[in-house]
């Protein structure tokens, strides 16, 4: 009777062992915080700060490039050309995440741009620039007879299913 005494003591023993070896494993679960309300991306959370930083890499390029390419008295064309770089990258923004569920319409604001193009651009006899000119949501200015690119103005939709969430931004070009 002893043998089977011994085997059960063996038994208990080596549950034992298991329980003990089992137990980081559960805190360590436990500590990863899962809880219904926590979401799985920051995309999900703050959607027109992805539109964001998306239009603000695509606004510095676009206006970078074409800064200096046109004279002021074709300002319509750097406004065109700086439209014609906007595209693609508002266009790939508008597709990229509908099938994650977030669905985005980007469009340029003209009356932002000008109301952006009167509060920031200096004015009067002592300007260091020239004129402002606020173009179909593009802010261009006067520098040594050349258009610079300063800004683009635009109207963002982003809907998700928690929602529709709109805001006017208005992205400046690093450096201008």
């Amino acid at each position: 009777m002893t043998g089977r005494r011994d085997r059960a003591q063996l038994v208990l023993a080596a549950a034992a062992v298991v329980a003990v070896a089992l137990v980081p494993a559960v805190l360590a679960y436990q500590q990863l915080g899962y809880h219904p309300d926590v979401t799985a991306s920051a995309e999900y959370d703050a959607p027109l700060a992805n539109a964001e930083r998306v239009l603000e890499r695509a606004v510095h390029e676009a206006g970078a490039n074409v800064t200096g390419e046109y004279d002021w008295e074709h300002r319509e064309r750097a406004v065109e050309a700086t439209a014609d770089r906007l595209g693609p990258p508002t266009d790939a923004l508008e597709a990229s995440s509908v099938a994650a569920g977030t669905a985005y319409e980007v469009g340029t604001n003209d009356s932002a741009a000008r109301a952006w193009a009167s509060e920031h651009c200096l004015a009067g006899p002592g300007r260091q620039f020239g004129t402002c000119r606020a173009v179909d949501g593009v802010v261009v200015q006067e520098r040594a007879g050349e258009t610079t690119v300063l800004a683009v103005a635009f109207d963002v939709r982003a809907t998700t299913d928690r929602g529709s969430y709109e805001a006017t931004l208005v992205v400046r070009v690093l450096g201008a």
